[in-house]
Order: C-alpha cells, then structure tokens, then sequence
C-alpha cells in the first residue's frame, strides 16, 4: 500500500509540473492511472450547484485533498487557480519548485563524499552510492578522494542486527513495534511495546530511544539485546517525540561516562584496552594481572560484565555484587 501511494503521488506531481495551464480535479482524475481504477473515469463536467456528488465522488476528492496535503509537505509549491467560469483548476509552476544550483567548495565535497561511504551496510549502501554520485556532480572531482588525508583510515557505521532496518524504518514512518527484549540482569527476554524514536551508534553499538508504552516512560535498548523479528503495530504514537533525544548522552551516562566515584579492579594483562583508556591509575601486579582504577558511574556494571574472567572487581563492594549477580543471571540464560 505504501508503494502504491508513492506512485499515485508520483504520477500527480509530474501530472502538475507538467502542465501549461490549471488542471481540475476532473482532469486529474481522469488522467491519473491510480484514481481511475479506484474511482472509474469521473463523471465528465464540473457539478451544477442543484448536482450532488456520488459516494465515489467523495471518496476521490477525500484522497485527492490527502494528496495534494501531503506533496505541499514534501516540498511542491502547488497553485489553486479559478477560472473565468469558476472552476478550481491546479498547477505545480517549474520556477518555483526549482532547487537553486548547489555549489560545493573542494573541502565541503570532500566531508560529505566521506559521510556518504561510511554506510556500506543494510539498504543505507544504495542510497550512499547513489548520493556520492549526486555528490561528484555537485563538484567533487574524479580525481578527489575523501581517505586522501588519511588514506590507512577506513570508517564504518557497522549494522550487524536485523533489528537495525526494521528499526530504522518504524523511526521514519513514526510506527509503534513490539520486540522481545533480554536485559543484562534477566535470564529470559519480555516483550516491549515501544514508541521508536531515534537510532544511536555509541562505541561500536547501536542503540534505539523511545516511548516504552508498558512503562510508560523513556527508554533505551541495545540492538543486540533484542531477540526475534521486530514486528509493526498499527495506530499511532501516543507520547510526543522530543525536538531532540539524547540517545548517547543516556547510553554515557549508563555507562558510568558521568562517575563521580572510583572503583579499582583487576585486569588480566593484554586485555580491556577499553578499560586501560580510562583508567586513571595502572599497577602491575604480576602473575598476569594488572590493578586498574577506573571511573565509577551508573551502568558500569554492565560494561565490565562484557569482559568476561577477564576482569575482577576489588572494591567498591557494591558494585562486585552488582557484577556477580548479572554474571549469575547471564549463566542461568
């Protein structure tokens, strides 16, 4: 269905930009493939005002007002015309639905040709592709390459989950989805009713924002907690999406990015160069064991859980039982 609606608005924008003069609605009608075969060919000349209109005539100027609405969204400057005998006529003049020329200096070319080949997963790789075709006739040259200035440099956006572009779709089209969902500390997963707001990537990991509808408050999931088929719900969003979500500053924020407090751990050596980045103090301990300091904030837990026997926790005692209980809970799944 959402296919057939974008080749019914196709065909009536090139319908109006193709035009010399006001088109009716009778005239429309009768041209557009789509509004024929749901309607039939319309009933020839304008209604008289003693004249009312049949049910399928409603039902056409229903849908055709929708379509006319939703192409003046996308963009298209669409004129309402009266005639000499008072028939409402359309049009969508080319002059003013042309785009000014767009020009783009070597610097700007280059930035946005490097932001289109960092997707080269999922369905984004195609329309990367095509954009940095669009780009190179914009201006950026043949000749010019975005890895130049670090050619050993090569940047992806990995999209290893299938949750990703269901994901990535109920976000666009503002669809509520339902998806079982297995929290660090859970042996087994739950279903959640969520309102998709925004996907994030945060250290090599995509996370989605939303409305969770059972809790009714925000939430965020990781991608590769989420298990089985994303699944489509019907209806609409039922909380209002924020002007910004902040997916990464929550997802930091979880991950102990805003510590307040220290906590000290043992290492094994040549492993958690993650952990080693943050850490504020090192001390070989020997036998294979370094003792790490490491900033101390909400969600640590779950990011040292990750490292597995490679990572003990010393002190604070707190956050050793918090460890141990997700371990416990990650053996019993």
């Amino acid at each position: 269905m959402a296919i057939a609606k974008a080749e019914r608005l196709m065909n009536l924008a090139l319908c109006l930009l193709g035009t010399r003069r006001p088109l009716s609605k009778r005239e429309l009608r009768e041209s557009i493939e789509a509004y024929v075969e749901a309607f039939g060919p319309g009933g020839g000349a304008p209604l008289g005002p003693d004249q009312a209109a049949t049910g399928s005539d409603d039902a056409f100027n229903r849908m055709f007002e929708r379509d006319k609405d939703d192409l003046r969204e996308l963009g298209l400057v669409i004129e309402t015309v009266e005639s000499l005998d008072g028939e409402i006529g359309y049009l969508a003049r080319r002059d003013s639905n042309r785009l000014p020329p767009i020009t783009l200096d070597a610097e700007e070319a280059a930035a946005l040709g490097l932001a289109a080949k960092v997707w080269q997963q999922a369905r984004l790789a195609g329309a990367a592709s095509g954009a940095l075709q669009k780009l190179r006739a914009a201006g950026l040259p043949e000749d010019v390459d975005p890895y130049e200035a670090h050619s050993a440099l090569e940047p992806r956006i990995p999209v290893h989950e299938a949750a990703f572009e269901p994901l990535m779709l109920a976000c666009r089209d503002r669809r509520p989805v339902v998806f079982d969902y297995r929290k660090a500390t859970a042996a087994r997963p739950e279903a959640r009713h969520v309102e998709p707001w925004a996907l994030e990537c945060w250290r090599g990991h995509w996370y989605l924002a939303g409305f969770d509808r059972d809790r009714g408050a925000e939430r965020v999931f990781r991608l590769s907690r989420i298990t089985g088929k994303v699944r489509s719900r019907a209806g609409r969003f039922t909380a209002p999406v924020p002007d910004v979500v902040t997916v990464r500053e929550t997802v930091a924020s979880w991950a102990g990015e805003t510590a307040d407090r220290s906590a000290l751990i043992r290492l094994r050596a040549g492993a958690g160069y993650p952990l080693r980045a943050k850490a504020t103090s090192v001390r070989e301990l020997g036998d294979g064991w370094d003792e790490l300091e490491i900033p101390y904030g909400h969600g640590l837990d779950a990011w040292l859980v990750e490292f597995g026997p490679d990572v003990v926790v010393l002190e604070p005692a707190e956050l050793r039982a918090d460890v141990v209980d997700r371990l416990r809970a990650v053996a019993k799944g």
